[in-house]
C-alpha cells in the first residue's frame, strides 16, 4: 500500500546523504561519502520500483498533502505528493540513472580534492527532482523547478578554480532565470484565473479559463489559456534547453563527466518535458500554444542537430545530440503525443546517461584528453566502453530492435498525423534529424574507437579498460537502452498512464497510430520499410565514408563551404548577440547608472551638492552675525514686520 511515510522516504533519503557528504565529509571520509549518497539514492530507486509496481499493476494512487506551509486568506500552500503512473515513471528513471552516476562518480572523481562535497550536490539534486516529479501542486513545483536550477550551478562550477567552469555556471544561471521569470509568471496567471495552485483544482476549472480572454495591449483580446501556457512553457524553454534559451547547455561541460550525465539525461533537462506532459489538462485546450510549443521544438531538433557535425569535444557532441533529442520530445508535446514524447524521455534518459558515461571512460583512459581529433582505434584497448557505447550510439540514432527506435519512431508517426499549425515544419524537421544524428553520432564513434591510433602514449602509458565502478554502470544502462522500447504497446499504445495525461479526441493522433499497432515485430517490420530507418542508414554510412574512407574529404568541404561553416562554427550568433545586446547592454546601463546616477546625481548633486549648499549657507551667515547691537535690533524689527504682514493678510 502506498503511505506517506513511504513517499517521504523515497524524496528525503538521497536529502539524508546530502547532509551527512556535505556537512560531515571530513569525518566519515571519502568511503563514508560515497557509501551514505549512494546508499540514500538506491533506497529511494528500491522504493520507486515498488511504488511502480503498486501504480502499474496493482491500480494504486495517491494525492495527498503532507503539511500546510502558509494560509493566506482563502489561498492554501501546501507540501504534497501526487503519485500515479506518470510520476511513477519518472521516479525510478530519475532515481535508477542516478544511482548508475553515483557508483561511476566513485572511479571518475577518485582524486579529486572535493570528493565529498560532489556526492552531496548530486544527491541533493536528485532529492530536489523528486520533489519536483511528486509535487501535487505549483508551489512545490516551483521549489524542486527552482532547486534543480540552483544545483545546477553548483555542479557545472564545481571546478571553480576554471574561469570558463564559473563562466558556464554563471549563463546556466542567468539563462535559466529568463526562462523561470515566464514560468513564474504563468504560475501567477493559473492563481489569478483559477484561485488556487492544486492540481486537481485547477486542471478542473481549465474548460471555464480556456473561454476567458485578457488584454494585454489596449484594443486586444488574448486567450487566458494560451497566454498561461505560452508562459509556463518559456520556463520549459529554459530548464529543457529550447531555442533561444538553449545556449547554457553546450556549456555546461565544463563541470565533471557526471553532472553532465545527470543534468543532460535524467533531471533538469527533462524537468520542463514533464511539465508540459503534467500541464496536459491546460495545453490541450490552447492550439496556440500547442502549436508555438511545436515550432520551437522543430527548430531545435533540427538546427542543434548541426551543430553537433562541426564539434570535436567529445562531451560537446553528446551534448548537441541531447540538445536535439529534447527538441525531439517538445514536438511530440505540441502535437499532443504527450505519451511518445515521455516515452522518449525515459528511454533517452538510458542512452544518454550511457553515452555520458562511456565518453567519460574514454577521457579517462585519454588521460583527460577530449578532442575526438587525437583519438582513434580505441576498440582494442576499451572492449566494454565500446560495445557499450556502440549500443548507445544504436539507440540514439534509431536503428530498429533498440530502445530509441520505438520512442523516435512513434513521435515521427505521431507528428506526421497532427494537422495543427506548424505540423508540416515539424515532420520535415524531424524527419531531417534522423540522418543528422546518425552521422553526428557515428563521426564521434568511428573517430574515437577506428581508423588509425591519433593520440600520445603519454610516456609508455597506452589507454586501457576502465575499473569496474566505471564499467559496470555502462553495462546496466546499456541493458535498458536495448530492452525498455518493448514497453512501447502499454505506454504508448495502451493506457499506462491513464488519467495522467489528458489529450482532446481531436488531438488524439497516438489513437489513431494505435489502430495500425501490431505488437513489436510490426512495429519493427514497418520501421525497417519506413524513411526514417533509411535516413539513419545514409547517416551511418555517410559517416563511415567521409571519416573511414576519405578522411580528407571533411577538410575539403570546410574550405568550401568556409561562410557555413562560420555560420556553424559561431553557433548560429546566439552566443554573440546574447553578449553583444544582453551583457554589452547591461554593462552599459550600468556604466551609464554609475556615470549620470552615482557620479553626477548622487555624489555630484546630493551628497556635495549638500556639502556646497551648507558651506554657502554658512558664508551668508558669516555677515549676518556681525555682533553690532544695532543690526540685530533691526533684524528683529523686520520680523515682526513680516510676521504683522502675514497675519493682517
Amino acid at each position: 500500500m502506498m503511505t506517506q511515510s513511504l513517499l517521504l522516504t523515497i524524496a528525503l533519503a538521497p536529502l539524508l546523504g546530502s547532509i551527512i557528504a556535505g556537512l560531515l565529509g571530513k569525518q566519515v571520509g571519502k568511503v563514508g561519502a560515497h557509501r551514505v549518497a549512494i546508499a540514500g539514492v538506491g533506497i529511494s530507486f528500491a522504493l520507486s520500483v515498488w511504488v511502480l509496481k503498486l501504480v502499474a499493476i496493482d491500480g494504486e494512487s495517491y494525492n495527498q498533502q503532507v503539511y500546510q506551509w502558509l494560509q493566506a486568506g482563502s489561498l492554501s500552500l501546501e507540501v504534497g505528493f501526487m503519485v500515479d503512473a506518470l510520476t511513477a515513471m519518472m521516479m525510478v528513471v530519475v532515481t535508477f540513472v542516478s544511482l548508475m552516476v553515483h557508483i561511476y562518480t566513485i572511479g571518475y572523481m577518485h582524486d579529486d580534492e572535493g570528493y565529498a562535497r560532489f556526492f552531496s550536490y548530486i544527491s541533493l539534486f536528485t532529492f530536489s527532482m523528486l520533489m519536483l516529479v511528486m509535487a501535487n501542486n505549483f508551489m512545490q513545483l516551483f521549489f524542486g523547478w527552482e532547486a534543480v536550477g540552483l544545483v545546477s550551478y553548483l555542479l557545472i562550477g564545481f571546478w571553480y578554480k576554471k574561469p570558463t567552469a564559473i563562466y558556464a555556471n554563471l549563463k546556466a544561471f542567468l539563462v535559466n532565470r529568463v526562462g523561470d521569470f515566464g514560468f513564474l509568471l504563468g504560475i501567477a496567471g493559473v492563481l489569478m484565473y483559477a484561485g488556487s495552485l492544486d492540481y486537481v483544482e485547477v486542471f478542473a476549472q481549465a474548460p471555464t479559463i480556456a473561454g476567458q480572454t485578457m488584454s494585454i495591449f489596449s484594443g486586444y483580446d488574448w486567450s487566458v489559456m494560451s497566454v498561461i501556457c505560452i508562459l509556463l512553457f518559456i520556463g520549459a524553454m529554459g530548464k529543457s534547453a529550447q531555442v533561444p534559451l538553449h545556449v547554457w547547455l553546450p556549456d555546461s561541460m565544463e563541470g565533471p563527466t557526471p553532472i553532465s550525465a545527470l543534468i543532460h539525461a535524467a533531471t533538469m533537462v527533462t524537468a520542463g518535458i514533464f511539465m508540459v506532459t503534467r500541464m496536459s489538462p491546460m495545453f490541450e485546450f490552447s492550439e496556440t500554444a500547442l502549436s508555438f510549443v511545436l515550432v520551437i521544438g522543430a527548430i531545435t531538433a533540427l538546427f542543434m542537430g548541426f551543430l553537433g557535425l562541426i564539434q570535436n569535444d567529445i562531451k560537446r557532441v553528446v551534448a548537441y545530440s541531447t540538445l536535439s533529442q529534447l527538441g525531439y520530445m517538445t514536438v511530440a508535446l505540441g502535437a499532443s503525443a504527450y505519451a511518445a514524447g515521455v516515452f522518449h524521455l525515459m528511454t533517452h534518459a538510458f542512452f544518454k546517461a550511457l553515452l555520458f558515461l562511456g565518453a567519460g571512460s574514454v577521457i579517462i583512459a585519454m588521460h583527460h584528453e577530449q578532442d575526438i581529433r587525437k583519438m582513434g582505434g580505441l576498440k582494442k584497448y576499451m572492449p566494454i566502453t565500446y560495445w557499450t557505447g556502440l549500443i548507445g550510439s544504436l539507440a540514439l540514432i534509431g536503428f530498429p530492435g533498440f530502445a530509441g527506435f520505438f520512442s523516435k519512431d512513434s513521435i515521427i508517426e505521431a507528428v506526421h498525423a497532427s494537422d495543427i499549425a506548424g505540423s508540416g515544419f515539424a515532420y520535415f524537421s524531424v524527419v531531417i534529424g534522423v540522418f543528422i544524428t546518425a552521422l553526428y553520432s557515428f563521426r564521434l564513434f568511428f573517430m574515437v574507437f577506428h581508423g588509425k591510433e591519433r593520440f600520445d602514449t603519454h610516456g609508455g602509458h597506452a589507454p586501457h579498460e576502465s575499473p569496474a565502478v566505471v564499467t559496470v554502470p555502462l553495462i546496466l544502462l546499456a541493458i535498458p537502452s536495448v530492452i525498455a522500447g518493448f514497453l512501447i504497446g502499454n505506454m504508448v499504445f495502451g493506457d499506462f498512464f491513464g488519467s495522467s495525461i489528458f489529450v482532446l479526441p481531436q488531438h488524439d493522433v497516438l489513437a489513431h497510430h494505435a489502430e495500425n499497432y501490431h505488437g513489436i515485430m510490426g512495429f519493427v517490420w514497418h520501421g525497417l520499410q519506413a524513411l526514417p530507418f533509411w535516413l539513419a542508414i545514409s547517416g551511418v554510412a555517410t559517416a563511415y565514408y567521409l571519416y573511414m574512407m576519405k578522411p580528407d574529404i571533411p577538410a575539403r568541404l570546410q574550405q568550401r563551404f568556409q561562410l557555413l561553416y562560420r555560420v556553424l562554427e559561431n553557433k548560429y550568433g546566439f552566443d554573440d548577440f546574447n553578449q553583444k545586446v544582453f551583457a554589452g547592454g547591461s554593462r552599459f546601463i550600468g556604466q551609464m547608472l554609475w556615470r549620470v546616477g552615482d557620479r553626477v546625481i548622487i555624489d555630484g548633486a546630493v551628497v556635495n551638492g549638500t556639502a556646497r549648499m551648507v558651506g554657502l549657507a554658512s558664508r551668508l551667515m558669516r555677515h549676518v552675525q556681525s555682533g553690532y547691537l544695532y543690526h540685530y535690533a533691526f533684524a528683529m524689527i523686520l520680523g515682526v514686520l513680516l510676521l504683522l504682514t502675514f497675519f493682517v493678510a
